[in-house]
């Protein structure tokens, strides 16, 4: 990936001169992060969930849709933005010991933000859950930061190969203390055993053995953000755009591979977070992020990017507003049988603007998933163009 020089000396900051604006935001990060985010919104919110089309929902365990590439793209992503981030603070004077501080409480508030969402709007503590995707996000995020701050690129190329392969034989050579072999299936496997004596009752309600943001598989996730970490070191060294999206292209390529063959033994399963399911998203993501910076960056293109960049720039808010109310929609009941509002709307606003004898209920789901992602769309485009950005 990377090919600059280690860094030398005792201080381990990031590199002072990156060749790009560091002043300028990377449009076609914000670009990316926003489709992202939007995709994130439409899945997690159909009008049923009986009634979603098949690359619109997970997979049921290995394998993979559409869907499953949301949550390792927005790590990528989040991965790419920490050497761009911290290099103009380098710029701008700041000491190491204050970009950890920062990089801490950025990852304590993440969290915390996390921890409300899963307990909006009934506030029980009891059997709060305490993993999920803002909790994954902190943890990768201020583990990932942190290496950059103080590790070369090399030494976290290592630490992510070791990661990795230690997960792979974890998982697949080491029984469980109960005497249960080494296993990949639901809820017997080794993560959803130490889930279990780590986060008993304060796991997904769906799953409850279990967490699909678990405290194993948030290992490799760490990998999936220092895979976007090293890309965005790769990106802010001197190199012409045409090396940047070349070699960023090539190894995106390189890392799909490595996760489709790696699958035939270790199989990709998002649930799970496998090491194959790491390589194969990062590689993907990262020949989408070229895209990206190929058409927008470097051909300057324009058209049709504003809703994008208005979801990018505020995508931590959006994706918070957007969990709120969908849980709100389901906690208010609107008729004596205690119809949910969300239901209420499904069946008497999308469900006849297409009628049933003309549209599946298919239709109608996806409808109302894409109006939870359209309404959206005024406000954030409105903070945009005043540069309102919401930050933690």
């Amino acid at each position: 990936m990377p090919t600059s020089a280690e860094r030398r000396g005792t201080d381990h900051a990031p590199h002072p001169s990156p060749p790009l604006d560091t002043n300028r935001r990377l449009l076609s990060l914000d670009v990316f992060r926003g489709a992202t985010v939007a995709a994130m919104i439409l899945v997690n919110n159909p009008g049923s969930w009986s009634h979603v089309y098949p690359p619109l929902a997970h997979a049921e365990w290995h394998g993979w849709t559409p869907t499953d590439l949301i949550f390792p793209f927005f790590l990528f992503i989040a991965g790419v933005a920490i050497p761009l981030a911290l290099d103009k603070r380098v710029q701008r004077g700041d000491a190491r010991k204050l970009l950890l501080r920062k990089v801490l409480q950025r990852g304590v508030l993440i969290f915390a933000v996390g921890l409300f969402l899963n307990g909006f709007p009934d506030g029980y503590l009891n059997n709060l859950r305490i993993p999920g995707v803002l909790q994954r996000i902190a943890i990768a995020y201020v583990v990932s930061a942190t290496a950059y701050m103080f590790l070369p690129w090399r030494v976290l190329l290592g630490m992510c190969a070791t990661i990795l392969v230690g997960y792979w034989m974890a998982m697949t050579m080491i029984p469980l203390p109960n005497g249960v072999p080494a296993n990949l299936e639901p809820g017997t496997n080794l993560a959803a055993w130490i889930d279990g004596k780590l986060l008993a009752g304060h796991m997904w309600s769906s799953t409850k053995t279990w967490d699909p943001e678990g405290a194993l598989s948030t290992l490799p996730a760490v990998v999936t953000c220092c895979l976007g970490l090293l890309t965005g070191i790769w990106i802010s060294r001197q190199h012409r755009m045409a090396e940047r999206l070349t070699g960023m292209f090539g190894m995106g390529v390189a890392c799909a591979i490595v996760g489709t063959i790696w699958s035939w033994w270790f199989p990709i399963n998002k649930a799970l977070w496998t090491s194959s399911f790491v390589m194969l998203t990062g590689g993907l993501a990262l020949q989408c992020l070229a895209l990206s910076m190929w058409l927008i960056d470097h051909l300057g293109w324009r058209r049709g990017i504003s809703p994008w960049l208005a979801f990018g720039s505020n995508a931590l808010a959006v994706f918070v507003a957007s969990g709120m109310i969908g849980r709100l929609l389901l906690r208010i009941k609107v008729t004596e049988e205690a119809i949910s509002l969300k239901s209420w709307l499904v069946d008497h606003a999308f469900a006849r603007l297409l009628p049933a004898e003309s549209f599946s209920p298919n239709v109608v789901s996806l409808l109302y998933a894409v109006a939870n992602v359209l309404i959206f769309l005024p406000p954030l485009l409105w903070m945009y163009r005043r540069k309102i950005f919401v930050r933690l």
